[in-house]
C-alpha cells in the first residue's frame, strides 16, 4: 500500500457549507467561517456550493412570490420587470410655439 504524501484534508463540515452558500455567502467570507482557503472549496466543494446555492436563490424567490401574493407593490413591481419585460417608462412632451422676434 502506497503512503500518502502531502498534508491532511483539511476537515470542512458539509451542512454548514450548505448553510453559508444557501444564503449567498461569497467564497472567501465562506473560506474565512471555515477556516480554509477558497481554494479549498472551489477543488472540493464547488458542486455542493453551486447546488446549495441554487436552493437558496429557490426559496429566496418562493419568499418573493409570497410576498407579492400578499400585496406587496414594490415586490409586484420589480417582478414585473425581472420576468415581464415591464419598464417604467417617461414620455416627454414639450411644446414648441412660433415666436416672432422683431
Amino acid at each position: 500500500m502506497a503512503k500518502k504524501i502531502g498534508r491532511p484534508l483539511k476537515v470542512i463540515d458539509p451542512e454548514m457549507l450548505k448553510r453559508l452558500a444557501s444564503i449567498m455567502c461569497t467564497m472567501e467570507e465562506m473560506a474565512h467561517i471555515m477556516n480554509c482557503s477558497v481554494d479549498t472549496l472551489e477543488n472540493r466543494f464547488s458542486e455542493l456550493i453551486k447546488e446549495a446555492r441554487s436552493n437558496g436563490k429557490m426559496s429566496l424567490r418562493r419568499w418573493q412570490w409570497e410576498a407579492c401574493k400578499k400585496g406587496n407593490s414594490a415586490l409586484l413591481i420589480w417582478m414585473g420587470k425581472q420576468h415581464l419585460g415591464q419598464t417604467d417608462k417617461q414620455e416627454l412632451s414639450a411644446a414648441i410655439s412660433n415666436i416672432k422676434i422683431e
